[in-house]
């Protein structure tokens, strides 16, 4: 993996590996730069991957009057979708109407601002139905509205910020926690401690990220005892997932009688995603699960609608997160808003502390560009001759501008229809659903996985489903992935799949890859 930094101390220390740290220290490497981010557990191991997996304005949002995030979001979505097309698709989402909830009036204006508040090039615009008898809906559905928005494998995307990053010069640590941090001499000085080796790290840094998203109020207040400057309310979010519920690719957004609504997706080809609710949270954002009464809440939901009935029996899977929201003292945890706050505190104008409130996965490139912009100052007002010894070995940078809206991201090089093509000529003796998850999971980056490759024998060892021993070996050498639950529910999804005798398969290989080389597990 690369590593440019040769300095002592770094411009940014970013902690926490979602979305929002990722973004941002994709975006600041990218700018001239240094930079080291640390991530306590896996990357996107909390609130990044336990998202509805849309990109999306949010049209509920409407409701609640926030514009200026509708509008940001849906401009986001066409970005994002040029920036990782193997990550992010188009997909049309049916609303059935129900007039005693919401009047057609309503939903017509709310679809005329969605398809014109953003920009929209690329998306269809939005349209009246009129359902058949061939529709999965109960027959007291007659009619609603189609409109465009898009789904993302969301913890893919923050491992290709990540990688991103790395690739540019970025320091990465997973698994390696921020246990202190305290200003001295114009600086932050930081102590890093592997939690898989056990290792401390003491790094210097001239402005500090907090990043951690749930953890970002108590790791101000408990970690490196500083004051917050927002107050923030854990919203818990659950979802369900169930085999394949319906025929066809649209997904549907359906009203409830609590004016909130619920999402169905298809999933992995054989699934439905249903989600999510919405409840304070008040425990540790760690420990998060859904709860009976959520899952109950769910399929009562799609009860109301769907022909064919569900009960929380057929739930083969099911995730919990948490939403760190700015606490705005809403009652009602469906309106607080979902837009982020950006606050910086300093040390007379030195050492500044960044730390990010809020936000959602469709905006976060458009938060890690505000982010910079925040602090800019303090690297654009940099004296040209360093005269202070605490920071005779830094390097001096200043910001470059913004360049992501218009870069690929790791994987995105090539677009996934041309991929296959290329991939049917020069492989073709890897099998169609093989080479279709490794297209949407890797995109152009299936090349470097596959090279060197020329029958199924140089895959290694089956693993189950269709992981093999390579996959295994390239994602703990290249992406950081240190355990089953980081290979299959996060880098991969099979571990919906996969029966539990080969999941003890791929701990097994993982084990082998970190002894044969046990740098990687010291520089986790």
């Amino acid at each position: 993996m690369a590593n440019n930094v040769t300095s002592n101390i770094t411009d940014l220390l970013i902690v926490g590996g979602g979305i929002n740290g990722a973004g941002i220290a994709a975006d600041a490497t990218g700018r001239g730069l240094t930079v080291r981010l640390c991530e306590k557990n896996d990357f996107a191991s909390a609130t990044s991957s336990a998202s509805t997996k849309l990109i999306h304005g949010g049209l509920r949002y409407l409701e609640h009057y926030e514009f200026r995030l509708v509008r940001e979001a849906l401009a986001e979505r066409e970005v994002l979708l040029n920036k990782a097309p193997h990550l992010i698709k188009p997909i049309r989402f049916v609303l059935p109407h129900q007039k005693h909830l919401r009047p057609a009036w309503l939903i017509r204006c709310g679809l005329f601002l969605y398809d014109n508040l953003g920009g929209r090039k690329e998306l269809a615009k939005s349209t009246r139905l009129k359902f058949s008898e061939n529709t999965p809906f109960k027959n007291e559905f007659t009619q609603g509205f189609e409109y465009a928005d898009c789904t993302v494998d969301d913890s893919r995307l923050v491992i290709a910020n990540i990688i991103a990053a790395e690739e540019k010069g970025a320091r990465i640590h997973c698994y390696t926690q921020c246990i202190a941090a305290h200003r001295k001499n114009d600086l932050w000085v930081a102590t890093l401690q592997n939690m898989l080796s056990g290792k401390i790290t003491t790094v210097k840094a001239k402005v500090l990220i907090n990043a951690s998203g749930p953890w970002a109020q108590s790791f101000l207040e408990d970690t490196i005892k500083v004051p917050s400057p927002q107050k923030t309310k854990l919203i818990k979010g659950s979802h369900i997932i169930i085999p394949r519920l319906y025929n066809g690719n649209h997904a549907y957004i359906l009203q409830n009688v609590d004016n909130r609504v619920i999402f169905t997706i298809p999933y992995l080809n054989d699934f439905t995603l249903i989600g999510t609710t919405d409840q304070v949270w008040k425990g540790d954002p760690a420990h998060v699960e859904i709860d009976e009464t959520e899952k109950e809440y769910l399929v009562s939901a799609l009860n109301s609608y769907f022909k064919k009935q569900v009960s929380t029996a057929d739930i083969v899977h099911h995730y919990a997160g948490v939403r760190p929201l700015c606490d705005d003292e809403s009652t009602d945890p469906s309106a607080m808003t979902r837009d982020y706050t950006l606050e910086v505190q300093d040390d007379n104008g030195e050492a500044p502390l960044l730390s990010i409130f809020g936000g959602k996965i469709t905006t976060y490139r458009r938060l890690s560009e505000a982010a910079l912009e925040k602090i800019r100052p303090y690297f654009d007002n940099q004296k040209n001759d360093i005269d202070k010894a605490s920071t005779a070995n830094s390097s001096g940078n200043k910001m470059g501008l913004s360049w992501t809206k218009h870069a690929s991201l790791p994987g995105g090089e090539i677009y996934p229809t041309d991929l296959q093509s290329r991939l049917l000529k020069s492989h073709p003796w890897l099998p169609n659903g093989l080479t279709h998850r490794l297209i949407n999971t890797y995109g152009s980056r299936c090349l470097d996985l596959l090279k060197n490759t020329s029958c199924m024998g140089d895959l290694g060892e089956h693993l189950g489903s269709d992981l093999y021993e390579i996959e295994v070996s390239y994602l703990v050498e290249n992406e950081w992935a240190r355990t089953a639950e980081d290979i299959l529910f996060r880098r991969t999804k099979l571990g919906l799949v996969m029966a539990s005798k080969d999941q003890e398969k791929v701990e097994a290989a993982i084990a082998i890859c970190l002894k044969f080389d046990n740098t990687l597990l010291q520089s986790a």
